[in-house]
């Protein structure tokens, strides 16, 4: 429920506070007072875009903030996954707008985006215009009201449950369906790059082996000469390396016994002499080794070419890239191989969650088709109250080709004031003051099957007066005995049953026209309620008739 409503520098508002009590309220006031812009205000709280033309001209900035209370509203869970602060009785909602094009929102001082502003606002205050009627012409609007109705909550949850489940089902099954299409597709041409992948055996490390293997087999004869020309300095030549470094450390060992400092490069001529044996023999072995086999060479020419070739072939530049690639094309084929049993184990999935979500469905039909009948005798029983006595209407369901998130039915509401004219769809047949009165049926019917703290009418009233206008306001009374209630009006008929009366008008302070909001005690209440009987020029029986209208309301 809204109990105030602060408003600053906005439009025509510079500042404005409206304290508001539960039941039912009315606002009035002249054509162009400024009844709008407090709604306008009220719809920028609730979620809706901001425009900084509503700042009020002059200033930097414009507040606008409501203080509800909704302690009977369950709106816990709903903080709860917002993650917002919830004190469980307020609830403040703020919106600020900056002359540079800057907006913020906060729930209780807590920014928060603008979506999730209009999701909480959503919950708190419905807002009904005369362009809302329109919304007669929509079936979803016209399915959710019967849902509402209904009750339909934890059915229409289950099956959207279902629903959700089925789809996501069927499409990845249309993907495993198009995998399959693709990969057989492919198959023979990759089962056959794998082959040669297989084939060839490749070993993590072997293309550096190989070219060092081909590198050496290539220029055998040169390794074997210049290896058996080290040997030959080291060891056999007349004055070979071993012999001249044997003569230093006998010299060495000569001179040490009258030298003692020469022992420690004795000792380092020793090992270098033991080091040089060492590699001499070493050169040794890599001689006897080395041969020049031109088969053998042959063979790591073709190996490598081979895997060059491989290589090339798939854009890739090592031996690993090869394996990895074919270890990914073993890995397909192993898919393509299972994708039958995949196949068939996912239509079974997707056959089990669309029966689920047909019986999911059909309860949900079920439920909306038991309601219909109570939906159409309370509706045709306001609308006569209204003053439509020959008044008929009907929901008339009708299965969908393919079901959608909302279920296996549409619905559409059929309607006909007369006695002598046809049901027809609402949208089709009826006037403009009909649809006011079919809306306002619609909103008081669903006011008392839901917990909808708040709802405005806006201006909803127009094209009816008398004793329609009179049942009209008696409906919204009767509503503001469950929830709140406030309607922006110009039938006296509907201000008379407010329990509360608020006028907006301007004030005119020289370069400055403002608007102002004030509650009406009981003596000006009359004087308005006068002034939209008579105009302009208020008359005596312009205030009986106000006081008579009040003293019976």
């Amino acid at each position: 429920m809204l109990k105030s409503l602060y408003i600053q520098n906005f439009a025509l508002i510079d500042s404005l506070r409206i304290g508001l009590d539960p039941g039912f309220s009315v606002i009035s006031g002249e054509t162009g007072a400024g009844k709008s812009i407090i709604l306008g205000a009220l719809s920028l709280i609730l979620g809706q875009r901001a425009d900084v033309k509503q700042i009020k001209q002059g200033a930097e900035k414009c507040v606008i903030e409501g203080i509800f209370d909704v302690s009977a509203y369950h709106l816990a869970s709903f903080f709860e996954k917002m993650d917002w602060v919830y004190d469980g009785d307020e609830c403040i909602l703020r919106r600020e707008i900056w002359s540079n094009g800057k907006s913020r929102a906060f729930v209780n001082d807590s920014p928060v985006y603008l979506n999730d502003l209009k999701g909480l606002g959503d919950r708190l205050i419905d807002i009904h215009s005369q362009h809302q009627n329109l919304s007669l012409n929509d079936n979803l609007f016209q399915l959710n009201v019967v849902d509402l109705l209904a009750d339909t909550k934890e059915e229409r949850t289950d099956y959207g449950e279902a629903y959700v489940a089925y789809r996501s089902s069927e499409k990845a099954l249309s993907d495993l369906r198009e995998q399959s299409r693709k990969n057989r597709e492919e198959e023979d041409y990759l089962r056959f790059q794998h082959t040669a992948l297989a084939e060839i055996n490749l070993q993590p490390g072997e293309q550096l082996q190989l070219e060092e293997e081909l590198e050496a087999a290539s220029h055998a004869e040169e390794i074997k000469t210049g290896l058996y020309a080290a040997t030959a300095l080291l060891s056999e030549d007349e004055r070979n390396v071993e012999s001249m470094l044997r003569t230093v450390a006998d010299t060495l060992r000569n001179v040490l016994r009258f030298y003692p400092k020469l022992s420690e490069l004795s000792l380092r001529v020793d090992s270098a002499f033991i080091e040089l044996k060492d590699v001499r023999e070493e050169i040794t072995g890599y001689f006897e080794e080395v041969e020049f086999d031109p088969a053998h060479r042959q063979l790591l020419e073709e190996r490598l070419s081979a895997i060059y070739d491989l290589q090339k072939k798939h854009s890739v530049t090592t031996v690993e890239d090869l394996i990895a690639l074919r270890d990914e094309m073993g890995r397909k084929l192993e898919n393509i191989d299972s994708l039958d049993e995949r196949l068939q184990a996912l239509e079974k999935e997707t056959e089990e969650k669309r029966k689920s979500m047909q019986e999911k469905a059909a309860l949900l039909s079920k439920k909306r088709k038991k309601a219909a009948p109570h939906i159409e005798k309370e509706l045709v029983e306001r609308l006569a109250y209204l003053r439509m006595p020959d008044v008929r209407f009907q929901c008339e369901f009708k299965a969908k080709e393919v079901p959608d998130a909302t279920g296996a039915d549409t619905v559409q509401f059929l309607f006909s004031a007369n006695k002598n004219v046809a049901l027809q769809p609402v949208s089709q047949i009826a006037s403009g003051g009909e649809m006011s009165r079919v809306m306002l049926g619609i909103k008081a019917l669903i006011a008392g099957a839901t917990s909808l703290p708040t709802i405005i009418f806006d201006e909803i009233d127009t094209g009816t007066s008398g004793e329609v206008a009179d049942r009209v306001g008696t409906i919204m009374e009767e509503m503001g005995e469950r929830m709140q209630v406030i309607a922006i009006t110009h039938l006296p008929q509907i201000a008379s049953k407010g329990a509360t009366h608020f006028l907006v008008y301007k004030e005119d302070t020289g370069n400055i026209v403002t608007t102002r909001i004030k509650e009406l005690a009981p003596g000006e209440r009359v004087q308005e309620i006068a002034r939209m009987l008579s105009g302009a020029e208020i008359t005596e029986q312009a205030i009986e008739n106000a006081k008579v209208m009040l003293k019976r309301n």
